[in-house]
């Protein structure tokens, strides 16, 4: 039988053995907090088939927030001791599975063999593109920019390792970089890398240290485990240096939003991965207008999501530009 769930994009069919919900056309912010809600209610009844088929066979886009909601889903279906599976996943969402490693960790089958209306094949996505969420992901002339200012940062992190890698080591044992997961594009991980400003226990003791910030992100500005040197390099921002390295791996951008942790994105709720529809920056809304001051997760949402309505190449460059006089008006460094 059928029964319709209250969206009418997720209609579920039910057999003793399965539950098969079908999927919108597109899984984006409005339909992906429909998709999360309508699955919570299926989750809900009193007779739950052991296994739930996603039938991805019409979607053709899925952003981060339809990750977001897809992961959150798999989650409460695991610890219920459930099986989800996705049935005809087309090219431009396998896309989205792939990159962010889910294609490792979901039950994928019955791979689509539709055609158009007109008896066209369905057009496989194109390699050379990534997933398409946010214009900014796809300019060639803002990943050129990226390359070009990374390989001038990282030329400049040359120049000053030395005389920072010494001034580190004579103030605190232990390594000269700080590697740390974080969570990109779509919500892929990677490692973000940092000139060491903490001693070298520092995460162990995280939670020995109150969080002056609200919601889903830590700031103290008197954090103990900042060492001497630490607090010039941040004040400076010398201690982001290395990230030039992330930017020309493409893993983050020069300009973009405020890079998440694991345990942040654990806490997201569906709107809040829009923040990750494109790749985190080195700077952007949040350094430039906010920085240290912002201690409410609902502000750094809101820069982040400013960002992304605003962008443009010449928007980039404009907080390019702002950065370089934040960062040399004293009054306004990281902690």
């Amino acid at each position: 039988m059928t029964s319709s769930s209250p969206a009418e994009n997720f209609p579920v069919a039910l057999t003793p053995s399965t539950a098969t919900m079908t999927m919108p056309p597109r899984l984006s912010v409005l339909e992906a907090i429909a998709f999360k809600q309508n699955y919570q209610e299926l989750l809900q009844g009193s007779q739950i088939p052991p296994k739930i088929i996603l039938d991805f066979q019409q979607t053709r886009f899925m952003d981060s927030s339809g990750v977001g909601a897809l992961v959150s889903n798999f989650k409460v279906t695991q610890a219920q001791g459930h099986q989800v599976v996705l049935h005809n996943v087309n090219p431009p969402v396998m896309a989205v599975l792939t990159m962010t490693g889910l294609d490792r960790i979901l039950s994928i089958e019955a791979q689509s063999t539709a055609t158009l209306p007109d008896d066209r094949p369905l057009a496989v996505a194109e390699p050379s593109l990534p997933p398409e969420t946010h214009p900014s992901v796809r300019s060639r002339i803002k990943r050129g920019l990226d390359i070009a200012g990374s390989l001038v940062g990282l030329g400049i992190t040359g120049l000053l390792i030395i005389p920072i890698g010494i001034a580190i080591k004579l103030d605190s044992p232990g390594p000269l970089f700080f590697g740390q997961t974080r969570c990109g594009w779509l919500g892929k991980r990677f490692t973000i890398w940092k000139f060491r400003s903490m001693c070298i226990d520092a995460e162990a003791k995280k939670s020995q240290v109150p969080n002056q910030a609200s919601g889903a992100f830590f700031k103290n500005k008197n954090d103990p485990r900042v060492t001497r040197v630490g607090r010039f390099l941040r004040r400076t921002s010398l201690d982001e240096l290395p990230q030039f390295w992330n930017v020309l791996k493409g893993e983050m951008s020069l300009v973009g939003t405020r890079p998440p942790t694991p345990n942040e994105v654990d806490s997201y709720d569906v709107p809040e991965w829009q923040r990750l529809d494109v790749k985190p920056g080195m700077t952007g809304e949040w350094q430039v207008h906010g920085r240290s001051q912002v201690r409410n997760f609902e502000d750094v949402i809101a820069l982040d999501l400013r960002y992304q309505r605003q962008w443009s190449l010449r928007y980039d460059l404009k907080l390019i530009f702002k950065t370089i006089w934040v960062v040399f008006n004293r009054n306004s460094g990281a902690y």
